[in-house]
């Protein structure tokens, strides 16, 4: 059976386009609200939907999605509650959900537990940012058999033997880091973040989404042709305070650069 996030990447495909992927972070605005943009997101032409699981040390993002991050938390936002947002999205869209976020909510929960609840809520993948290669079993086994994709990272920084582990402990696709540093910077120019899509994808038959540093449709059609999929945050999540009407003509833009 075709998972939700494959059958994502073959429909783009298809349509000769890469697949836009969304993050926004849940529970940002309280649930009622990050329930709207998800929607808007879904329906706006967003191919999948990463999902934020908010955490007290984003040490992987940006102002923006820290600050999302502190709104959330100030809403009332646990792991549970992100799953019960997943559901409620799940029952008008099947669009494709990775739970994104960090290792910490997912151990204080039960990775046993989280997991198995991940995928009855509606989840398609995970993606923890904070958990190094060579401990990732810790929640990829786990997600594996409650039939998660897991998603792995790879950074300009890794080297070619670690970017080798990563891919081979991957499913569903493959992030590649498009800069150093945190989330929501821009994109820097030149030919490395090219090469470092290409020595990706010879390594891996699976999907490979470029993210990091990814804003406008400038930056999309810059990437379409050397990535699966392309991977855009806080330029939604800033969006998204103007409501699901500015996030939804963001994704629009950003979807008709993706050809």
């Amino acid at each position: 059976m075709t998972s939700r996030i494959a059958a994502a990447f073959e429909g783009a495909r298809r349509e000769g386009r890469a697949a836009l992927i969304a993050y926004l972070t849940a529970y940002d605005g309280g649930p009622a609200a990050s329930l709207a943009c998800l929607r808007a997101a879904a329906t706006a032409g967003a191919d999948i939907i990463e999902l934020g699981v908010p955490f007290s040390d984003p040490t992987a993002d940006g102002p923006a999605i820290q600050a999302a991050m502190v709104r959330a938390r100030a809403a009332g936002a646990t792991l549970p509650r992100v799953l019960q947002l997943c559901e409620e999205l799940r029952r008008t869209s099947d669009i494709p959900i990775v739970l994104f976020g960090y290792a910490n909510p997912i151990v204080r929960r039960g990775v046993d537990v989280a997991m198995r609840a991940a995928a009855a809520a509606g989840v398609d993948g995970v993606l923890v940012v904070d958990l190094p290669v060579e401990s990732a079993d810790l929640v990829r086994g786990p997600a594996r058999a409650a039939g998660l994709d897991w998603i792995g990272l790879v950074a300009p920084t890794s080297t070619a033997a670690r970017s080798a582990a990563i891919v081979a402990g991957a499913s569903g696709f493959v992030y590649a880091i498009t800069q150093r540093g945190v989330t929501g910077g821009t994109l820097g120019a030149g030919d490395d973040v090219a090469d470092h899509l290409a020595a990706i994808r010879r390594r891996s038959a699976l999907p490979v989404a470029a993210g990091f540093g990814i804003r406008t449709p400038q930056d999309v059609r810059r990437l379409v042709s050397h990535a699966d999929g392309i991977v855009v945050g806080s330029a939604l999540v800033e969006a998204s305070q103007a409501g699901p009407g500015a996030l939804a003509a963001l994704v629009m833009a950003l979807r008709a650069a993706t050809f």
